[in-house]
């Protein structure tokens, strides 16, 4: 495996997709690669306790 140079699907910055989070995904029988950066990641996350009232 190699590093791949991805799209975040929000913010439309390209990410690497390193071989260590690929072998992670796959152990794990993700299926999908991750569409968004990390940053849009944590926004997204963020978002979600929110609304649902935690804080982190």
């Amino acid at each position: 495996m190699a590093d791949k140079i991805l799209v975040c699907k929000d913010c439309g910055k390209e990410f690497v997709f390193t071989e260590g989070e690929q072998a992670f995904y796959k152990e794990k029988g993700f299926q999908n690669e991750p569409q968004r950066c990390s940053d849009c990641r944590k926004a997204r996350k963020q978002q979600y306790n929110n609304n649902r009232g935690y804080r982190k």
